[in-house]
C-alpha cells in the first residue's frame, strides 16, 4: 500500500484535488443561478432550494437576448474573418519570397507585444469620425466591432499558420501547378484542407477571445440593445453586486453555451492540430 501511494497514489490525489478545485466555482455559480432570492449574501455552495426565477427575470427584465445574439454574431464573424486573413498572410510568408518578408514577420510579432487597449484613444477618435460619416460602421454596430476585432490576433495566428504551412512540402504546390492548377486553386483546394487542424485551433482561440472581451467593448458599446454579453452582464452588478447576483450567474451559465458548442464542433480538428508533429511516422 505504501509503495502504491508513493508511486501512483499521490498522482490520483493531485488529480482529485484539481477536479475539486475546478468544480467548486462552477457549483457556486450554479447554486447562485438557482437561488430563489437571487442575492450574493443568500447564496450557498449547495442550494437549499431551486428556482428558475433568475432565468425568467434575466430574459424578461434585461436585454440578454440582444446581448447573446450580438456576442455570437460579432465573435463568429470576427473569428472567421481573422482566421481567413491570417491564412492568406501565412501563405504569402511561407510560400513566397519578396522584399521585406523577414521584416514583416518580425513586425507582426513585435506589434503583438503591445495590447490593443493602448491605442483605444486613437481608435475612439477614429470611430467618432467614422460614426458621423458611415453610421453603419461606427459606435454600437456589429460591423464596427467586427472591424475593430479583426486585427486582434492576426499576428499570432499568422505565425502559427506559417509554421504549419512550412511542414507541407512545396513539391505538392509545384506538382499541382504543373498539372494546370492556379494559385487560388492550390490555396483553396489543396493547402487549406491540409491545414484544417490549425484553422480550427486558431478559430476557437479567436472566438473565445472575442466573446469574452470586455474593455474595448465597454468603451464602444453604450446602447442597451447593442451591448455584448460581457458588457451587459457587467452592468447587472456594476451598481449593486448583491442584488442581481443570481441573474448574473444565470447569464454566465448561458454565456458558456456558444463556446462549448464551438469547441464540441471543432473538437476533432483541435485534437489533430495540437498533436500534429508529436508522433513520428
Amino acid at each position: 500500500m505504501t509503495r502504491w501511494m508513493t508511486q501512483v497514489g499521490w498522482r490520483h490525489l493531485v488529480a482529485v484535488l484539481g477536479v475539486v478545485f475546478a468544480i467548486i466555482p462552477l457549483l457556486f455559480v450554479l447554486s447562485a443561478a438557482l437561488n430563489p432570492l437571487g442575492t450574493l449574501s443568500s447564496t450557498e455552495l449547495l442550494p437549499t432550494g431551486a428556482s428558475t426565477e433568475n432565468f425568467s427575470k434575466l430574459f424578461g427584465s434585461t436585454g440578454f437576448p440582444y446581448w447573446f445574439v450580438n456576442s455570437v454574431v460579432i465573435a463568429g464573424v470576427a473569428a472567421s474573418a481573422s482566421v481567413f486573413l491570417s491564412a492568406l498572410a501565412a501563405y504569402a510568408f511561407s510560400r513566397r519570397r519578396f522584399a521585406g518578408r523577414r521584416v514583416g514577420l518580425m513586425s507582426l510579432l513585435l506589434i503583438q507585444m503591445f495590447p490593443q487597449f493602448l491605442a483605444v484613444v486613437a481608435i475612439f477618435l477614429m470611430f467618432s469620425t467614422i460614426t458621423d460619416l458611415w453610421p453603419a460602421f461606427g459606435f454600437n454596430t456589429w460591423w464596427g466591432m467586427i472591424f475593430l476585432y479583426l486585427g486582434g490576433a492576426l499576428g499570432v495566428n499568422t505565425w502559427l499558420m506559417k509554421g504549419f504551412y512550412d511542414t507541407i512540402p512545396k513539391e505538392l504546390d509545384e506538382s499541382a501547378y504543373v498539372d494546370g492548377a492556379t494559385h487560388s486553386q492550390i490555396f483553396f483546394k489543396i493547402l487549406l484542407p491540409l491545414i484544417a487542424p490549425i484553422l480550427a485551433v486558431t478559430g476557437l482561440l479567436a472566438f473565445i477571445g472575442t466573446i469574452n472581451e470586455f474593455l474595448i467593448a465597454n468603451v464602444f458599446l453604450t446602447e442597451g440593445t447593442s451591448k455584448t454579453l460581457a458588457v451587459g452582464l457587467y452592468g447587472l452588478i456594476a451598481g449593486s453586486r448583491d442584488t442581481n447576483f443570481g441573474m448574473f450567474c444565470a447569464g454566465t451559465l448561458l454565456t458558456a453555451i456558444p463556446t462549448v458548442g464551438v469547441f464540441m464542433y471543432l473538437q476533432r480538428y483541435i485534437v489533430e492540430g495540437l498533436s500534429a508533429g508529436a508522433v513520428k511516422g
